[in-house]
């Protein structure tokens, strides 16, 4: 069928402009759910906007998902697809008081933030905003991240679910919409109901470039290394001591150059030291481990554990635990079982006017855990950069194009049903 925009007046661009003025930083040291109660704010105007737009089924839980079903208009037996996004943005950057400012008709060359003209938008370090002449560029003010990541992903959801209502001639299966809080900090899918979703397949929208599709990710496990330490006064300390953060620093020190992450680009593994805290007689040392492979990800493992060995024959009065915790794995390994959900969203932004292309991600989505949890899930572009950091940005042009390869996606399915 061949699906018209022209006369569509979007509204990925108002509605993403809403959503990233309301705070919704994720706190991974809360052990509440979701971890910050801002994140029900973003929530309940979802849920008011799913409801204006005439989806059915609406409701979010005690935990802050929020669940929506766009009902079947075809005869056909068609799996039922989700469309799913994450609610939170990073805790690396202040989400707090975001002023969205929209830099029409981008001519080229960097981008100056009003609250930050002493740093701009480089294009040296945004090369990909040289395809963007002529497009119309969101971004903050400077002071803060702007949320792209991932509230372009709520926005293009909701307004290519505005888009098949207006147009019941497309026809489509049913279609569940999936919003999830505590993505930015690994807890995006641990209390969601899979069963009340009742979806068979699933696309989250949390990439980057136009035209990207991306089906693998890490494998990815955290560890907490504890090191206790002997404490003395200091003025009788030689000989005595042995400062817990003096050994923390020395491990840390031994950590392969080659592999961290700001020495490492594409398929490469790293080990990567988030945190440190303690003082003498105790610390802790909070890392993440990343390949794209299992077996490479337990081969860094058992590297780290034997450095922190290494240091410690040092240090005979002092003991240690190092603790090992998956997160997630790479959704490659399902979705090679499930051809066609990378086929399909291939086809889907083929007919945007878009070029495909098949990525990797150095990181994780809801899609990874989901996939493993029994959804297949890859993840879909949703136009932002930057992510983290004041200088993202997004352009409205690339979320109108992932409104548009939603609605051909939720097309193709009941088309090959």
């Amino acid at each position: 069928m061949n699906i018209k925009f022209s006369d569509y007046n979007f509204t990925v661009s108002d509605r993403f402009i809403r959503f990233v003025q309301i705070n919704t930083q994720s706190d991974p040291e809360s052990n509440t759910f979701p971890s910050t109660t801002c994140q029900f704010d973003l929530a309940r105007l979802l849920v008011k906007e799913l409801q204006e737009i005439g989806l059915q089924d609406i409701m979010m839980d005690e935990n802050g998902y929020v669940y929506a079903t766009l009902p079947s208009n075809t005869n056909k037996e068609v799996p039922v697809i989700c469309f799913c996004s994450h609610m939170d943005t990073a805790p690396d950057c202040s989400g707090e008081g975001v002023r969205p400012i929209i830099h029409h008709k981008y001519a080229g060359g960097n981008i100056l933030l009003p609250a930050g003209p002493q740093s701009p938008i480089l294009v040296e370090e945004h090369p990909v905003l040289n395809t963007q002449i002529g497009n119309d560029i969101i971004t903050a003010d400077g002071t803060t991240l702007l949320g792209a990541d991932d509230k372009a992903g709520l926005a293009e959801i909701l307004d290519a679910m505005h888009f098949l209502i207006q147009h019941p001639e497309i026809k489509h299966g049913k279609i569940r919409v999936l919003f999830t809080p505590d993505e930015e900090i690994g807890r995006g899918v641990d209390k969601v109901n899979l069963a009340l979703l009742g979806a068979d397949y699933a696309y989250t929208l949390d990439g980057e470039t136009a035209g990207w599709i991306e089906n693998e990710t890490f494998s990815a496990d955290a560890a907490t290394l504890t090191i206790h330490g002997r404490a003395t006064h200091p003025g009788f300390a030689k000989g005595q001591m042995e400062h817990a953060i003096r050994i923390a620093a020395s491990i840390i020190s031994r950590l392969p150059a080659d592999k961290a992450p700001e020495t490492t680009e594409g398929k490469e593994p790293f080990i990567h030291p988030m945190s440190i805290q303690g003082g003498l007689e105790s610390a802790q040392v909070k890392f993440i481990i990343r390949a794209f492979d299992t077996p490479m990800l337990e081969a860094l493992e058992q590297e780290l554990e034997q450095i922190v060995k290494e240091v410690m024959k040092d240090f005979s009065r002092s003991s240690y635990e190092l603790v090992f915790h998956e997160q997630y794995r790479n959704m490659k390994e399902v979705l090679d079982k499930h051809p066609q959900v990378v086929d399909y969203a291939i086809e889907a932004i083929k007919r945007t006017g878009l070029a495909p292309v098949l990525g990797s991600i150095r990181g994780g989505t809801d899609g990874s855990r989901l996939s493993f949890m029994g959804l297949p899930c890859p993840n879909l572009f949703a136009g932002g950069h930057g992510f983290h950091s004041k200088h993202e940005w997004v352009s409205i042009q690339d979320m109108q194009k992932a409104v548009e390869t939603i609605v051909h996606l939720s097309a193709i399915w009941e088309e090959k049903a």
